[in-house]
């Protein structure tokens, strides 16, 4: 899985979870401040995307450092490359 790949499996997920906007999940979009997510919508977050990719996101340290959809697309790949992620991964 490439990184455009992960792009668009974040987007996707958060696209039809949240109901948000395909453009608006630019890199610097911010999280809380630009899309409206919520700490409620950030745990249902974390579920969607371990669905989403095939694995449990339990890295609490890493995960309470994201802060835009970047953040999220990096965090993915890191896990990618550390051989974290599921078969739909």
């Amino acid at each position: 899985m490439n990184h455009s790949d992960i792009e668009k499996t974040v987007n996707a997920a958060l696209s039809e979870e949240f109901e948000l906007d395909p453009e608006s999940l630019t890199p610097s979009a911010r999280i809380r401040e630009d899309l409206g997510l919520d700490s409620l919508d950030i745990v249902d977050m974390v579920i969607v995307l371990g669905k989403a990719f095939g694995c449990k996101l339990h890295n609490k340290e890493a995960l309470a450092q994201i802060r835009t959809i970047g953040d999220i697309h990096a965090f993915i790949a890191a896990l990618r490359d550390q051989g974290a992620l599921g078969e739909s991964g």
